[in-house]
């Protein structure tokens, strides 16, 4: 590259002389006008030989580089432009020379945002007015992926001053999951863009570890050129060797990651490498290909993965295709649970004229999954029986987010606008137990109280829950959600509801009755699926056959304040 410079040097220099028609230049005095600039421009004497010269000039004459120069030499001795007005500075553009100062152009406005690229701002317009001279205007023909838009470019510059001049900095940072911003004092190494982002690598003051901070969240920074800088070596390249993105892990996390592409997508990832440790270990018969990467398991590698949709699938390592495909089941369960106000609304008044209703897919595969977790997690260090846990929600409180989501609280509100949560109850029948009960309707309620109500009866107390009997005014005011966390049917003891035998408290004569000449509606659900029921409605569960586990979270709900000295007992408003 200096070779190549100082010929240019040679080469402006032969041409300046060579346009001054007042001196007689030799070639002795056109070895002596390139030593000096030379000089000038370097700082330092460079010899110029007779021969290098004499090539330039050769070299002028010529084709090679498009400046066919009329050098001519007069009177056996003196060089001059056989062309008084000739300057290989105006020669025409061809049309490969065009080609590349467009494209070079194109390239160069990447880095309009560093001011160390500010000076080029009059160069690049003055090329781009050349080459628009020379050739008639067009569309670019090249196509650079950049967002305008993104917030934090204009730090650019001066965090790439701090890092060239080594200076601390105090970062007001605040990333998506945090409430507050946050003061970080970091010694900045590097500016690194990935997927059109830019990020600052720096050390932290506390303990020199590497934090990557995302330029459209720094609020704002201040340099502090009193404080020392940690100056320890840093390389890029070996820091992110096993990285996708900007996400690293300790060097003992890079592990081997496999990839299966399908016959359509193997040529793509041939031909782009997803990282620079691809190997591909098999090429199947079917067109299909097998991929190995060395690298760290982190948000990038996995994006890039859910990327490829249902192209790739992960064969190793377990822990990376089970983190897939708990992603892939959320996104399902996005479409699956996705609710229209028309779905709600008739729902609801299926159950108002009914006494019962169901909904499909009201949670997702990947919330139950979650919910069970979270109640399994409680059981491993509690001793209480897990069939018929009351108190769910007050003793897990970290269900509430779950259970009480998006879906059901537009449920809930649907059906009454003023409910409120009155029990939550945990039913987990085993498959070793053939549990079921016999047609009855719900008619108490869970209350605490100080003293005897009128127009409440039954008062019973088991387990230090308290039963009573309300008037029919607070029943009919209360409905039941029964949240499936497994499939449900008949052979595995689903319900079965008798269809309008909700508007009154029956007696044992009427209810046999019913149940004789009626027939049930058996609530056949998957897991996810909610069972809407007003607490009068009579139902009954049936025998199991294929012994299945079957668990349920049952939770009522009602808009109706009781009489003062007397509570809901496990009440929790959730409506917004």
């Amino acid at each position: 590259m200096a070779q190549n410079k100082n010929a240019l040097i040679r080469y402006r220099t032969i041409d300046k002389c060579l346009q001054n028609p007042f001196r007689k230049w030799t070639l002795g005095d056109l070895i002596d006008e390139c030593s000096n600039a030379l000089y000038e421009y370097e700082g330092r004497e460079i010899e110029v030989s007779r021969r290098t010269v004499q090539l330039d000039i050769q070299t002028m004459r010529s084709d090679k580089l498009g400046y066919n120069a009329p050098i001519v030499v007069y009177d056996k001795k003196y060089y001059k432009y056989e062309d008084p007005d000739f300057s290989i500075t105006d020669i025409p553009l061809n049309e490969s020379d065009m080609q590349v100062l467009s494209e070079s152009v194109e390239m160069l406005k990447q880095f309009k945002d560093f001011s160390l690229f500010s000076e080029l701002g009059g160069i690049i317009q003055r090329l781009e007015d050349r080459i628009y001279t020379e050739k008639n205007q067009q569309p670019s023909i090249i196509h650079f992926d950049k967002n305008e838009q993104l917030i934090g470019l204009e730090h650019l510059d001066v965090l790439y001053q701090a890092i060239l001049k080594k200076v601390v900095l105090h970062v007001r940072y605040k990333s998506f999951t945090s409430a507050q911003s946050k003061v970080f004092t970091v010694h900045p190494l590097l500016l690194k863009e990935y997927n059109n982002r830019w990020f600052l690598i720096c050390r932290t003051e506390e303990s020199s570890s590497i934090l990557n901070l995302a330029l459209d969240r720094i609020k704002s920074f201040e340099p502090d050129p009193q404080a020392d800088y940690i100056d320890e070596p840093f390389d890029g390249d070996i820091f992110y060797k096993h990285t996708i993105g900007v996400t690293v892990r300790g060097l003992k996390d890079v592990m081997k990651v496999r990839l299966h592409f399908d016959p359509l997508n193997a040529p793509y990832v041939r031909t782009k490498p997803l990282h620079h440790t691809q190997k591909i270990l098999k090429s199947l018969e079917d067109g299909s290909i097998i991929v190995e990467l060395q690298v760290h398991q982190n948000f990038e590698l996995e994006r890039l993965i859910l990327g490829f949709g249902e192209s790739v699938q992960v064969i190793k390592p377990p822990s990376l295709r089970r983190r897939i495909l708990d992603r892939l089941t959320w996104a399902i369960n996005g479409y699956q649970t996705q609710l229209s106000n028309a779905s709600l609304v008739a729902a609801t008044r299926i159950l108002q004229k009914n006494g019962t209703s169901s909904i499909e897919h009201l949670f997702g595969i990947a919330e139950i999954r979650t919910i069970g977790r979270a109640i399994n997690r409680y059981f491993e260090t509690s001793s209480e029986p897990r069939f018929g846990k009351r108190k769910l929600l007050i003793d897990i409180p970290e269900l509430i987010p779950h259970l009480l989501n998006s879906n059901l609280r537009a449920l809930v509100k649907t059906i009454d606008d003023k409910a409120f949560l009155t029990k939550a109850i945990y039913f987990d029948k085993p498959s070793n137990d053939n549990w079921y009960v016999t047609w009855h309707q719900d008619i108490p309620i869970n209350v605490t109280h100080r003293d005897h109500v009128d127009g409440f009866t039954g008062w019973t107390q088991k387990s230090g829950v308290i039963s009573v009997r309300p008037p029919e005014y607070i029943l009919h005011n209360t409905f039941t959600l029964r949240i499936h966390l497994d499939h449900t049917t008949e052979e595995n003891g689903a319900l079965k509801v008798i269809c309008g035998s909700q508007n009154r408290i029956l007696n044992d004569e009427e209810k046999n009755l019913i149940v004789q000449r009626a027939t049930p509606l058996v609530i056949k659900l998957q897991a996810g699926g909610v069972h809407l029921m007003k607490p009068l409605c009579l139902h009954s569960s049936s025998k199991t056959i294929n012994q299945k586990r079957r668990r349920v979270i049952h939770l009522e709900f009602s808009s109706t304040e009781l009489p003062g000295g007397m509570d809901w007992m496990e009440r929790i408003d959730f409506q917004d």
